[in-house]
């Protein structure tokens, strides 16, 4: 008798634990009870907050935006021990803002200012939405040979200018792709004639800040044996502000990553970019081209 009532409850008990849980999910899922549990999801209309804009408060300063390369979960590349480049693009993202603060010229913004992950065209994008009038990348290559080094100024073109180049670019563009520019209400021959037209534009003052940078780097830059190059990165993809990566060196080269790791010579190479933007933003400024 008492096995036959062990058996009997055994089976159920656990029938009615089974019906009691299918009760409670059927009455909190009825919408008619009230008991629907809600929760807000974003609807990824907001697009990223805007970073402060430090500097003279007078908003007819030109204004600086400063990308410091990779962050978060990318770490870009990687040199000897736990050396990452998202790390000491930071550093020297940080250094230029410094350098060019204690100036007092120009107003400036960091796309990121701590370790976190932007998408390639939401950093060029929050230049854009400020309305920059120079835009820099800062970024420290790595290469399969160490004996690869020195410091690369990067301009805008479809095509590389070399093989390495363009093998750089892949890499860094590998996140995501360009969305392009709305031109809504242009014919399709109007708004190609105004996007070479910008496009055009922005290369040759581009390329003048790039020749700038190579001018004020010399004794303290150690310059790659090719310092200018041409490549399609996204970060520079843009038809209205003129814009530059900078590769400071190869973290995988042992010289390369003394220097990159070093704050003094941080400080050198923030204060010789200043120069370089302060002098091309002063002669944007004699030649009357508007932000």
């Amino acid at each position: 008798m008492l096995r036959r009532v062990g058996i009997i409850a055994g089976f159920v008990l656990p029938l009615a634990a089974l019906l009691l849980w299918g009760y409670f999910v059927l009455r909190i899922g009825n919408p008619g009870d009230g008991y629907v549990l809600r929760l807000a999801l974003p609807d990824g209309s907001r697009g990223i907050g805007l970073p402060p804009v430090e500097g003279p408060a007078d908003a007819s300063r030109p204004l600086v935006v400063i990308d410091a390369g990779h962050g978060g979960h990318d770490p870009g590349a990687s040199g000897e021990g736990t050396l990452r480049e998202k790390n000491v693009t930071l550093a020297l993202a940080k250094a230029l803002r410094e350098a060019l603060l204690a100036d007092g010229r120009v107003r400036v913004a960091m796309t990121r200012d701590s370790d976190r992950f932007l998408v390639l065209e939401e950093r060029a994008g929050i230049a854009r939405q400020l309305k920059a009038d120079l835009f820099v990348s800062i970024h420290a290559d790595a290469a399969e040979t160490p004996d690869a080094h020195g410091a690369t100024v990067y301009t805008l073109s479809d095509r590389g200018s070399d093989a390495v180049a363009d093998l750089v670019a892949q890499r860094e563009n590998r996140a995501d792709d360009v969305n392009g520019v709305a031109l809504g209400g242009k014919s399709n021959a109007v708004a190609t004639i105004l996007v070479d037209l910008s496009r055009r534009e922005m290369r040759e003052r581009s390329q003048r800040f790039s020749d700038l940078v190579v001018r004020e780097g010399q004794g303290v830059f150690t310059f790659h044996a090719n310092p200018q190059r041409q490549a399609a990165f996204v970060v520079l993809k843009s038809l209205d502000l003129p814009s530059v990566l900078v590769e400071a060196g190869y973290i995988s080269s042992p010289d390369d990553a003394r220097r990159l790791i070093d704050p003094a010579w941080r400080k050198q190479f923030a204060v010789r970019v200043a120069q370089a933007v302060e002098i091309f933003l002063a002669r944007q400024e004699a030649a009357g081209i508007a932000p």
